[in-house]
């Protein structure tokens, strides 16, 4: 039985887990570093499945990577093509953030439909329509599923989000960057990671200003990196190990973690009862103590994350009442809710009233189409041992914690999406006193 967790549950996790880079930073300052003229090293950057097919894809394109221990270093300056195939762009959605160096570089990218977890409808609409807002020509061929793209001048103008996207505005800055004057991009995503890209610009030699929704970029000539570059901690990894003390009525302290990037979940879960204590600047304890019922709706940063939700899911089965999630971001999300009932979960699908659900979901929204939007979860349920299978990535990490909650012997099967994002993850729960093992 490959690619499969054998997990003994029961034990409650106690240590310390030391964090690794975030995923979602790591991911796009890749990407960007192919905007330099100059080689540029990153650090901090984690050896998981979505960074090495990342760096293959790059290589694939002609420039130089080395990874060494968390360390990257990319030579820009030998890209040689400016096409993605299907393999690579089935692989990693962040293969799209790749319209900007090579519009650059070529004038020309011809990219396919990305790849990642199949959540639901990511418009990748608003993002085609920010680049031809910069005056980027975009065709987009349905028998082939690629998209030509061509840059003739310098971009100009601006652009307003009809809804806010992460990668949509990370992209949109990417493409500014050499602008013709300036260009103002508004009702951008306020997401943290994006500091990280900014800070990396700019420290590069762009002019890129963030005023809460708004940013300005002033066009440069040219990228050169002068120092290396840390990327920030995985905000979501911290949820999934703060969960796992809690739930398995452990103790566990993560670190180092802004408090910024966690505010909503430690203010959920302390207002539910759970155990939390900040121990140091980005030092955090999570332990269990009896915790009430917990309502959630997921939203934009600064609100709750829409990768926290599965994690929370396993912390109201723990908790007494009936709690609710409910998710705005994504109309495929819960994917684990199946196999959670596997192990034992109390969990149904319940209406949710909404006013004008156009407006209030961030996905593209159709009144004809049938959703299942938000979840009730009965608890304290003891969880009991069984077979589950993973879907994505979060619901993966999720099922893994539900095992380790789990009366007895549990098998999670299709661990290689846990891979996609999670470093050393067998490690570090077995460093927590966790009985794991994959065959």
């Amino acid at each position: 039985m490959e690619d499969t967790y054998v997990i003994q549950g029961g034990k409650p996790l106690q240590g310390t887990v030391e964090l690794s880079g975030a995923k979602n930073v790591a991911l796009k300052v890749l990407i960007a570093a192919l905007l330099f003229d100059s080689t540029v090293v990153l650090h901090n950057i984690p050896r998981i499945a979505d960074i090495d097919e990342l760096i293959h894809l790059i290589q694939f394109l002609g420039a130089g990577v080395t990874f060494e221990k968390n360390t990257v270093t990319i030579d820009p300056t030998t890209l040689r093509s400016n096409k993605i195939d299907l393999l690579h762009a089935s692989k990693i959605r962040a293969s799209f953030l790749l319209f900007a160096p090579l519009l650059y570089k070529f004038h020309r990218a011809i990219i396919p439909n990305p790849g990642g977890c199949r959540l639901g409808a990511r418009s990748i609409d608003r993002v085609i329509d920010g680049l031809k807002g910069l005056g980027v020509r975009v065709i987009y061929d349905s028998t082939t599923g690629y998209y030509d793209s061509k840059l003739d001048k310098k971009p100009s103008g601006e652009y307003s989000f009809p809804k806010p996207s992460h990668t949509g505005t990370e992209l949109m800055i990417m493409m500014s960057v050499f602008a013709e004057g300036t260009i103002r991009l508004s009702n951008v995503a306020l997401e943290p990671e994006i500091d990280d890209l900014i800070a990396l610009l700019n420290e590069g030699g762009a002019q890129i200003e963030r005023r809460g929704n708004d940013i300005k970029v002033t066009g440069v000539e040219s990228l050169e990196q002068k120092k290396p570059f840390t990327i920030s901690s995985d905000r979501i990894e911290a949820i999934t190990y703060a969960v796992a003390g809690i739930a398995t009525c452990g103790d566990v302290t993560i670190s180092h973690i802004a408090d910024h990037y966690i505010q909503s979940f430690v203010e959920t879960i302390k207002n539910a009862g759970a155990g939390v204590e900040r121990k140091a600047e980005g030092v955090w304890r999570f332990y269990y103590k009896p915790m009430s019922a917990m309502k959630i709706e997921t939203a934009p940063y600064p609100g709750f994350l829409t990768d926290w939700q599965p994690f929370m899911a396993i912390l109201m089965t723990q908790a007494e009442g009936k709690s609710i999630i409910h998710e705005r971001i994504f109309e495929n999300r819960f994917s684990y809710v199946e196999e959670l009932r596997k192990l034992g979960a109390h969990i149904e699908y319940i209406e949710y009233p909404v006013e004008d659900p156009s407006e209030h979901y961030h996905f593209n929204y159709n009144p004809s189409k049938s959703y299942q939007q938000t979840i009730e979860i009965s608890g304290p349920q003891n969880m009991h041992g069984g077979v589950v299978n993973v879907s994505d990535l979060r619901a993966g990490a999720t099922l893994a914690i539900a095992a380790l909650i789990a009366d007895k012997e549990s098998y999670v099967k299709g661990v290689s999406h846990i891979d996609r994002g999670y470093e050393n993850f067998i490690e570090k729960v077995r460093g927590l006193g966790g009985d794991i093992r994959e065959i």
